[in-house]
């Protein structure tokens, strides 16, 4: 299923439905940051998706990230929140959310890195001064950022 992401777009249509996600950073031993080239919009993004009923949202965290990459992770804290009505996903089957997101540290414990084929068509471990060279969303900019950012000392509320 394809999307469209809009963000502070004033055309965008009215969002239908909010649904509670997730996104990981995750980085290896050497400072790199896991992103995967999702499927659905064509950029790079940080591993993630929506919560089920019956988890908990640490347990969401670790199966979206073994399912789009492979790897076993341990959730480590709370980087952000983001909520930005301003921010909708349109959908090919006429779904528009939005955003609603809980953004987690989590580190690396197993696992080598391998795309899915249905919601990834790549892995990759980046260096943090390679993210601009990538086409990434910028809310997905913004959660890196604030992950990386090691002056800030409380989880980000937008």
């Amino acid at each position: 299923m394809g999307r469209v992401d809009y963000f502070n777009d004033p055309a965008a249509p009215t969002a239908t439905s909010v649904v509670p996600s997730v996104t990981a950073v995750v980085r290896d031993g050497q400072g790199r940051v896991l992103l995967i080239h999702k499927i659905d919009n064509n950029r790079w993004a940080l591993p993630g998706g929506g919560h089920d009923v019956g988890e908990r949202i640490t347990e969401t965290v670790v199966r979206e990230v073994r399912e789009e990459t492979g790897l076993a992770v341990e959730v480590l804290r709370l980087v952000g929140t983001y909520t930005d009505p301003r921010h909708v996903m349109a959908y090919s089957d006429g779904e528009v959310r939005q955003q609603f997101s809980l953004c987690f540290e989590a580190r690396w414990t197993g696992g080598t890195p391998r795309e899915d084929g249905t919601e990834t068509r790549a892995v990759r471990w980046v260096e943090p001064d390679a993210l601009d060279t990538l086409d990434i969303h910028p809310s997905m900019r913004l959660r890196i950022h604030h992950a990386l950012d090691e002056s800030r000392t409380a989880p980000y509320l937008g």
